[in-house]
């Protein structure tokens, strides 16, 4: 096995596990925010952030040096596998822009909330919060995507 195939190899996965969290919270949960109250909704939040803020950071960082390095090394920039390989990278830079620059700053007033002290407007942030969650999901999602056909079919 070649080492740009190692590197390629290496890549999927960890865009495998950053679109696995994304994938799995809108999954399993952002498709039932609407079913709780303002201190449930922040206590799952509370444990969402818990355990995966240092994770996804250190694994996030990974994937874009890695999907870098393998837009760097990849021998054939002539074909479409090339630019499929750059789109996913923008899809997933994307989805974690949104994630730092909408998400986290909701996720920081949620986990804050409880049933008597929360916003006036907490279900339109909730809503927010939620629209984004789809978004990202699906940026990532198309991320991967790209990227594994680029691999496969290249």
């Amino acid at each position: 096995m070649s080492p740009i195939h190692l590197l390629l190899v290496a890549t999927q996965f960890t865009l495998f596990l950053v679109c696995g969290v994304f994938w799995g919270l809108y999954f399993s949960i952002s498709r039932s925010y609407q079913v709780f109250t303002a201190g449930e909704l922040a206590k799952i939040a509370r444990t969402i952030v818990a355990n995966l803020e240092v994770p996804m950071r250190n694994i996030s960082l990974l994937c874009i040096v890695l999907m870098s390095l393998s837009i760097s090394f990849y021998p054939d920039r002539s074909g479409w596998s090339f630019y499929g390989i750059i789109a996913s990278m923008l899809f997933i830079i994307t989805s974690l822009v949104i994630t730092t620059a909408i998400e986290v700053p909701i996720n920081n007033m949620v986990v804050t909330w409880t049933d008597d002290d929360k916003p006036a407007d907490w279900e339109q942030l909730r809503g927010r919060w939620q629209y984004f969650n789809v978004v990202r999901t699906i940026l990532a999602l198309l991320s991967f995507a790209l990227f594994a056909a680029a691999v496969v079919f290249a």
